[in-house]
């Protein structure tokens, strides 16, 4: 594990190549899963705000989600989550192409809004756990992500490589550099050998 701050990254974040393959996952972890994406409690209020801006890019299932339950839910552990479609899909996933994409995301892009999504959703496969004295950053096996890892290993492209943009907005540009320095450092090559 590397410690930066207030965070310890796990081995697996350095060592497994990853890169998301779209064409080939059609975004399934949009899709599948026991709950919705993980949501920071600040995102809740940012979502309900651009909601309006978001609905266009919405399917009627998830707009109707929404408007029953709210754009959160609670996981089995009490946190917040998206809303899911009758227990399937994200509220905010629509499909282009037969691939699950992001309303929030789109809208953004479009201009209609100015946040991005869900850190959450732009960190996976990165979960980040929280503990009264850190954060762990952690990387999340998932079957349907198993085509990422081919992509991954053929591009020669670690996760936290893969999702620099992602950490950066988290922890900021400081603290990646503090992660590349010790990645580098040589001190971590017997364990980090890449898989």
């Amino acid at each position: 594990m590397i410690s930066i701050g207030k965070t310890i990254v796990s081995e697996e974040v350095i060592k497994k190549q990853f890169s998301c393959d779209l064409g080939a996952c059609k975004g399934e972890c949009c899709v599948q899963g026991d709950s919705g994406a993980p949501l920071e409690e600040e995102e809740i209020g940012i979502i309900e705000d651009a909601l309006e801006e978001i609905f266009p890019y919405m399917t009627p299932a998830g707009k109707e989600a929404v408007q029953l339950r709210g754009v959160f839910d609670y996981d089995e552990d009490g946190d917040f989550v998206t809303t899911l479609v009758e227990g399937q899909e994200c509220a905010f996933v629509y499909f282009e192409n037969d691939i699950a994409l992001c309303a929030i995301e789109k809208a953004y892009r479009d201009g209609k809004i100015k946040y991005y999504k869900p850190i959450s959703c732009h960190l996976y496969p990165i979960r980040i756990s929280k503990y009264s004295e850190f954060e762990a950053i952690n990387y999340h096996r998932w079957h349907i992500c198993d085509v990422a890892l081919a992509k991954g290993k053929k591009e020669n492209i670690a996760v936290y490589e893969y999702l620099k943009e992602p950490l950066i907005r988290k922890y900021g540009v400081k603290w990646y550099a503090q992660l590349e320095e010790e990645v580098l450092s040589g001190r971590y090559d017997e364990i980090l050998k890449r898989d």
